[in-house]
């Protein structure tokens, strides 16, 4: 005699969707409401499915009571937008190495080591974006220690930034000639960042919304911030603006995304205006 598989859900009630909100909300402060209910229902019931969980109610027991962290770090991976390229919002690097940069050592010794964080960094693109304009618009670039950290709390997209292969789109923006020096062609109209590059570049799992993971970065320069705390609520946004103080030196700075403003999050950080962007930069005192 044969069992009768039980059947797959194929719905998510309201209740369960607020309960998996909720509890995504709390580990990792990413706020989703009911304009994101179709991808979020989608998502869930795909790993519902996947893990052969009888029900919703079932798989938010699994997620809950999970104790090695692997399932919640899986639907985060399923449940983050990684859509980025290649010198994305260009403009903040302008102000970088016009503005930003130019004022941090203005404070150091000569050779000092400056600490640049992407966080999240997503695929790669915007780190390795943050090298190689360093290379090629800061006449000063080897003069100084430069150190660029990476982190994004999706292990799956952290495991393509370290191998670092890009197709056509990714590379759209960059000169030919930049191409031509930091990368090399692959079959299918892929690139390669040079292996020099990739070395260079620390890649790490981090969850803004832990303080404890966030106190493991201090003295950074500048953190590259953009179009994460788009998806936090008021509160969220907050603690994690906190954080990111924490985590900087005094006279070091934050850039958000176009479309984010710090000075609606926190009155922590004072404005800077430049010719090239707005950022955001820790007080001194």
């Amino acid at each position: 005699m044969t069992g009768t598989r039980q059947a797959v859900p194929t719905v998510v009630t309201d209740d369960e969707f607020r309960k998996f909100c909720d509890f995504i909300y709390r580990r990792t402060g990413m706020s989703y409401g009911q304009a994101k209910r179709y991808f979020i229902d989608h998502r869930l019931l795909e790993r519902v499915a996947q893990t052969e969980s009888s029900s919703v109610q079932s798989y938010l027991a699994l997620l809950r009571f999970d104790t090695t962290g692997r399932e919640l770090e899986t639907i985060v991976n399923a449940l983050t937008v990684n859509e980025t390229y290649f010198w994305r919002e260009e403009h903040q690097f302008a102000c970088l190495t016009r503005s930003i940069l130019p004022d941090i050592v203005r404070r150091k010794r000569r050779g000092e080591r400056v600490r640049v964080w992407s966080l999240p960094c997503s695929t790669g693109e915007e780190p390795y974006s943050i090298a190689v304009w360093l290379l090629e618009h800061w006449p000063d670039v080897d003069h100084w220690d430069i150190e660029i950290l990476a982190s994004d709390i999706d292990t799956r997209v952290l495991a393509a930034a370290r191998e670092g292969v890009y197709d056509a789109r990714s590379v759209q923006r960059l000169p030919k000639q930049v191409l031509g020096r930091y990368f090399q062609s692959l079959p299918d109209d892929r690139w390669r960042i040079l292996d020099t590059l990739r070395g260079s570049i620390e890649f790490t799992r981090v969850n803004v919304a832990d303080r404890n993971e966030m106190a493991a970065f201090r003295d950074i320069d500048v953190i590259f911030c953009r179009n994460m705390l788009i998806y936090f609520d008021d509160v969220s946004r907050r603690e994690a603006a906190e954080s990111m103080f924490a985590c900087l030196r005094p006279g070091g700075y934050v850039c958000l995304g176009h479309s984010e403003s710090m000075s609606r999050i926190s009155s922590l950080f004072d404005v800077r205006r430049y010719e090239d962007a707005i950022v955001y930069q820790r007080p001194f005192t």
